[in-house]
């Protein structure tokens, strides 16, 4: 049994605006996005619609940094 490489970069398709729309993050931010999503009570679309309406940038660099700053205020 081997575990996935935490750096693979893994295309999901997700819902944005009504909107159908593909992201590409590592795994490793596939399962902090989940962590976090769960422990907000929402979805991954729900998290990734969030963090879209306060974004001015790409939208996987919008999510990497969310989720840096939201450990960062965690600890």
């Amino acid at each position: 049994m081997s575990k996935t490489d935490p750096t693979r970069l893994v295309k999901r398709s997700v819902v944005v605006a009504g909107h159908r729309t593909s992201v590409s993050l590592e795994d490793a931010f596939w399962a902090e996005l989940r962590r976090v999503a769960t422990a907000r009570h929402t979805s991954i679309n729900g998290l990734i619609a969030a963090i879209d309406e306060s974004r001015s940038g790409n939208l996987s660099s919008a999510i990497r940094v969310f989720l840096l700053l939201n450990r960062v205020q965690e600890n």
